[in-house]
């Protein structure tokens, strides 16, 4: 790398050194870039050891921003506009951050390349297993904060936000979606010093004062998750007959049933939409006087009426079958089971 082009790795580099001075991090440099073929879509990863609030790893990524020239017409942002951190524990004699850690961010990085989703401060990811493959973990999702000691950097290319990678288990996830994320690791942060990642821990909701503060919150303030994206999501518009009515069918998994009921407390009670999107449909689901539905071609807006949404709210489950409403007879919604699958696309877990 010369002097000249590396404008970008050179401002995450003086930001990260004016928390560390002159420790010297364990450099993880990707010999083969992406573009070229490599496996790795980041250039490079730095591994710092900090001390407080304990004893961690602080892992900060080179490559979601531009390290070199600008290439990019968005003159706003530098590349998808931010670096990711971890922070994870560090053993007594331990001399080199953990394989699994430095894994994880990389394939945190081919998700954004391949899909061009991109993460933002109060975001989670649903890892559907162990954030460590094989580890007897309970944190099998992802939350994303900004960095609490890395300022966002304005560089000659553009805006870079640092967002903190923070492990989180399943129950802490569905809480983060019908509540905040922001909220649920506020109440949690004296159980989770420095949003530091332990793998052996437990979750922060069995803390009788964690679980108390975060009900309250979910009831004054309803749920920020206005989108959630459903793998299983399918519409059947019903029909009127001459002799008959044939109702329309919502159709969704067993793995999201179950959270979509508790949204739609903290999101339609509150007179805030919610919608479910999956690669092919997108439906918007709002309160109204009355049920009814509007279909715009793979858009469609359900219209729930109060009485509605609390029969949902009780009956909608993680479970599969047939649902039907007492309140409403133009109107099913039909679960179906889920199948979690590993890497290899095998069959590992069974919802529903």
């Amino acid at each position: 790398m010369s002097d000249e082009n590396t404008t970008g790795w050179d401002a995450i580099e003086e930001a990260v050194t004016k928390l560390y001075g002159e420790q010297k991090p364990k450099h993880y440099i990707n010999s083969l870039p992406y573009f070229l073929g490599g496996q790795d879509p980041l250039a490079g990863l730095s591994a710092y050891k900090a001390e407080k609030p304990l004893p961690h790893w602080h892992i900060v990524t080179f490559g979601f921003s531009e390290l070199y020239e600008k290439e990019s017409k968005d003159l706003n942002f530098s590349g998808y506009g931010f670096e990711l951190t971890f922070r994870v524990v560090r053993g007594k004699d331990e001399e080199e951050p953990p394989a699994w850690a430095i894994n994880l961010l990389q394939n945190m990085a081919r998700y954004v390349f391949n899909s061009g989703n991109i993460f933002s401060a109060g975001d989670f990811f649903d890892a559907n297993g162990p954030i460590c493959l094989g580890a007897d973990t309970k944190l099998t999702a992802l939350a994303f904060i900004p960095d609490p000691e890395l300022d966002a950097l304005h560089t000659p290319n553009g805006f870079v936000e640092f967002l903190q990678v923070v492990g989180i288990t399943e129950d802490e996830l569905e809480a983060m979606k019908i509540w905040s994320t922001e909220g649920l690791l506020e109440a949690a942060e004296g159980e989770l010093p420095g949003y530091v990642t332990d793998l052996s821990r437990n979750s922060v909701l069995q803390v009788p004062a964690v679980q108390e503060s975060v009900q309250v919150g979910i009831d004054r303030d309803g749920s920020g998750t206005g989108f959630l994206f459903v793998d299983q999501l399918a519409w059947e518009s019903g029909k009127s007959g001459i002799f008959s009515k044939k109702p329309s069918v919502l159709t969704l998994g067993a793995k999201q049933a179950g959270t979509i009921g508790k949204l739609l407390r903290g999101r339609l009670l509150k007179g805030k939409d919610l919608i479910l999107m999956s690669r092919e449909l997108s439906i918007t689901l709002v309160t109204a006087s009355s049920t009814g539905f509007e279909i715009d071609e793979n858009k469609i807006t359900v219209k729930l009426d109060e009485t509605v949404v609390n029969e949902l709210i009780h009956k909608l489950q993680s479970k599969e079958g047939e649902l039907t409403l007492s309140s409403n007879k133009n109107l099913i919604l039909r679960v179906l089971k889920t199948y979690i699958k590993d890497q290899d696309g095998n069959v590992v877990s069974t919802i529903g």
